[in-house]
């Protein structure tokens, strides 16, 4: 199995990684066994999300595509609020139109 994982750092900010081994990985990470790394000065850090696939080149491309996610959609994806991911989805101005015609009914 491999999974695609969210850490939530010290530094309120998200790293996104993959590994066949999440207890591990998460260990490493609050080790700082590389000080290049981007975790190793925003230390503690706390696993928020997983995601586990069968196929490594199928967790490869997950891992990708939420890497360019905004904050607010990832953190819909932590919260299992899959419910708002297409509005986040949206352009700034196309999210604007949307909220716009929601709150006039």
């Amino acid at each position: 199995m491999y999974y695609v994982y969210i850490l939530y750092c010290v530094d309120k900010s998200y790293y996104i990684g993959i590994t066949n081994n999440i207890i591990l990985r998460e260990a490493q990470h609050n080790a700082g066994l590389n000080k290049k790394s981007f975790t190793y000065k925003r230390r503690p850090v706390k696993l928020v999300y997983y995601t586990e696939f069968s196929d490594v080149n199928d967790a490869i491309a997950f891992e990708k595509r939420i890497k360019g996610w905004s904050r607010a959609k990832k953190e819909a994806l932590i919260s299992e609020r899959f419910e708002d991911l297409p509005q986040l989805s949206m352009n700034k101005q196309k999210r604007e139109e949307f909220e716009n015609k929601v709150k006039s009914g």
